[in-house]
């Protein structure tokens, strides 16, 4: 098939394209490459993409461009046929929408409109698009379904991406334009965003310097590995979404719908205290970490916690790798990285 992968030059995005890649898929990445964080490991990335094509004969070719510009997009549908389109580009993270929130209507929202549009006029069969697990926001039921409500949102971040979801449903009711989405519950692993709590805990405990240690450690997030991600994501994107049959328009399931509509959960379905994970972490290292202990920051979420029931049922699996095996590997790269 040829596939379109967003964001490519991203964490997830990269995994997802050379896996198609290895498998023998057609990739178009598009990815604007911004400065949000390093962007020479969104370069390096890049570079493995076109080593992984050259390898396995595969087709690849990489778009430099903005989603938010629309011309590059309407092209980007002009120029190829695409069988799938998978959807991983956004303005990521919790905190930084806080401060910079307009970025987030722009990759957000204005780009996930031109894919929409791309999509529909160009008659793509099946559109994957990433959401997040931030979306449950003020829920505390656990563990966190499909069918829950999402309408209590703690920060911005959450907000477009439950735009996201809503804004699919309307193309795929008024376009039949099959759409899934996935919300992703606290992605990790190697080549994993510099932003994100085990990429700074690594660098700072090496470096000898302190980590900040929110809520005291007693949160809870159901950490999901790259690899258990990366094949959700593909499984969920082959098999294309259908509309629901037995779908009650006067007791609307939010999850699914009378149109090809449907969202899941990517999650471990196995919450870990932070601490936990920190501590996963040292033993990793093999060195303690020296911990600044701090309140619950702005629009955090005490807990998350994936029911992955849904997801499992429709495409056969089930994200399992243990947290102490997936931090170990993600320190191994990073030492073999960074030379530390």
């Amino acid at each position: 098939m040829k596939i379109l992968v967003t964001g490519n030059a991203g964490f997830i995005g990269f995994h997802v394209a050379k896996k198609l890649l290895m498998r023998g898929d057609s990739v178009i990445g598009f990815d604007n490459v911004n400065d949000y964080y390093d962007t020479e490991l969104k370069e390096a990335r890049l570079k493995i993409l076109e080593q992984t094509a050259k390898e396995t004969g595969s087709e690849y070719q990489f778009i430099r461009a903005d989603l938010a510009d629309r011309e590059a997009v309407e092209n980007c549908f002009k120029e190829h046929h695409f069988d799938r389109v998978i959807h991983l580009a956004a303005q990521a993270g919790v905190r930084y929408s806080l401060v910079n929130p307009h970025s987030y209507v722009a990759s957000n929202l204005i780009g996930f409109t031109h894919i929409l549009e791309g999509c529909r006029h160009a008659q793509v069969p099946h559109l994957t698009y990433a959401s997040t697990s931030s979306v449950y926001g003020a829920n505390t039921t656990m563990p966190f379904s499909e069918k829950h409500g999402v309408d209590h949102p703690l920060q911005f971040y959450a907000a477009t991406k439950r735009a996201n979801e809503l804004m699919a449903h309307s193309y795929s009711h008024l376009y039949q334009l099959p759409t899934t989405g996935l919300r992703f519950f606290t992605v990790y692993g190697p080549w994993g965003r510099p932003d994100m709590a085990l990429f700074k805990f690594t660098k700072n405990i090496i470096d000898g310097n302190s980590i900040p240690v929110f809520n005291h450690g007693k949160h809870t997030r159901d950490f999901t590995y790259i690899d258990d991600i990366v094949e959700g994501v593909i499984r969920a994107s082959d098999d294309i979404a259908a509309s629901n049959t037995k779908w009650d328009s006067a007791q609307p399931s939010p999850d699914s719908s009378n149109a090809p509509f449907r969202i899941f959960n990517i999650g471990n379905n196995n919450p870990v205290e932070l601490i936990k994970y920190i501590e996963a972490i040292e033993l990793a290292l093999d060195k303690k970490a020296n911990k600044e202990l701090l309140p619950l920051q702005p629009g955090d979420v005490p807990d998350t916690y994936a029911d992955s029931s849904a997801l499992e049922k429709a495409v056969a699996y089930k994200p399992s790798t243990p947290v102490q095996e997936g931090v170990t590997r993600f320190v191994k790269w990073y030492r073999d990285f960074y030379h530390v």
